[in-house]
């Protein structure tokens, strides 16, 4: 990469996304984010865009929502993970920081449900950890095709 690999800019450019997303997690991993507090405005939100929708369907969709937010975010976070091992590693195969990115990312989502159990209106789940793994471990094989597509030279160059 081009900046000093020693400077505290370099750092903070590597690792900071990372800090971001764990920082985002935290606050999400709360009381105030549980179901039961995030059916109402995204219901209402729904409602705007689709209009009106019953009550079993409404449950079935929220459930939905909620997971298709852990895989996206999950993801996102693998994605800041992988990035900061590649920069800070830039001698590593992609395999090998994907890897990196996916136990950051396992670590992160199972603390996460763990603290989940602790809170009254949230529950942790070994399923969440699997969802959240699998975000990641897919949008890491998007860049992994973007990459062999669009700059195989980036790939090779580390085998």
């Amino acid at each position: 990469m081009s900046n000093k690999a020693g400077g505290l800019k370099f750092w903070i450019s590597a690792w900071f996304p990372v800090a971001v997303g764990i920082a985002v997690i935290m606050m999400e991993s709360t009381e105030f984010m549980g179901a039961n507090h995030t059916t109402g405005p995204l219901r209402w939100l729904f409602e705007r865009v689709f209009g009106h929708i019953g009550d079993a369907s409404w449950d079935t969709i929220h459930h939905y929502v909620r997971k298709s937010g852990h895989f996206v975010f999950y993801g996102l976070l693998g994605l800041a993970w992988l990035r900061a091992w590649w920069m800070t590693r830039p001698r590593l195969q992609y395999l090998q920081v994907a890897l990196l990115g996916l136990l950051g990312t396992a670590l992160v989502a199972s603390c996460d449900e763990w603290h989940q159990t602790f809170i009254p209106n949230r529950m942790g789940s070994v399923w969440d950890v699997l969802l959240d793994c699998c975000g990641a471990i897919t949008l890491e094989l998007f860049v992994y095709l973007f990459l062999r597509q669009f700059k195989p030279r980036r790939l090779a160059s580390e085998a």
